[in-house]
């Protein structure tokens, strides 16, 4: 793979690019905004790995650039900014993934290789629907009926992730892990929460409930007919 790395501490890029020629990669390195914006919008790479604070311009930044000019090289966002928000932020910046410093090395090579597998944008499947339920994943809204639905962020990646797999039980175990990144359980009814919210925004003031609560397994949405 060919891979570009935006990092301004020379000492995590360097270890960064060792690591990943020993694998047979190829890695460009900028140490600042200004030229990772050029590289990132100029060469092609197959995965792009930026830190969130740097110099000149941010990691948001590049990537709301980049994306706004129809760049859709997956980005790994690499930061010591590990609260939940930051990881929002990336996300709606353009990023595809979030890691956070310090990190091991195998968890960094496994993510890369996760994105590089993913299919282009341009063959994704950028909007969801489930009976008249619709989500425009580019445009981040979420409408029923033609009545446009306003969701929390964490809300909009709960529907998300129930419609990419509607017809399907998701646990609360995938829910922990895919939508709030947790690998364990925190013991709360965080998720609960979350899901008897987004039902009375989905649900309420309609016929038919789309979301589904499977007592002891977990939860669907489908089409009801």
């Amino acid at each position: 793979m060919k891979i570009l790395v935006i990092e301004d501490d020379k000492t995590t890029s360097a270890y960064i690019r060792n690591g990943m020629a020993e694998l047979g990669h190829v890695v460009d390195i900028a140490e600042n905004g200004r030229d990772g914006l050029f590289l990132a919008a100029g060469e092609p790479y197959d995965v792009m790995i930026v830190d969130r604070m740097l110099p000149g311009l941010d990691g948001l930044g590049i990537i709301k650039t980049i994306r706004a000019a129809g760049v859709r090289t997956p980005v790994l966002f690499l930061t010591a900014l590990s609260g939940i928000d930051d990881r929002v932020d990336g996300f709606q910046a353009g990023g595809d993934d979030y890691l956070v410093k310090p990190f091991a090395f195998a968890e960094l090579v496994a993510r890369i290789q996760a994105l590089a597998r993913r299919p282009p944008m341009n063959d994704l499947q950028t909007v969801l629907k489930v009976a008249d339920l619709e989500m425009d994943l580019l445009k981040r809204k979420v409408s029923r009926a033609g009545k446009e639905i306003d969701l929390q962020p964490r809300e909009f990646r709960l529907l998300e992730f129930l419609m990419q797999n509607a017809g399907r039980l998701v646990t609360r175990t995938m829910l922990l892990e895919h939508v709030w990144e947790y690998h364990f359980d925190p013991r709360t009814n965080i998720v609960e929460t979350h899901v008897s919210r987004l039902r009375s925004k989905v649900d309420r003031d309609f016929d038919k409930e789309l979301i589904e609560t499977v007592r002891g397994s977990g939860y669907l949405i489908r089409d009801p007919d």
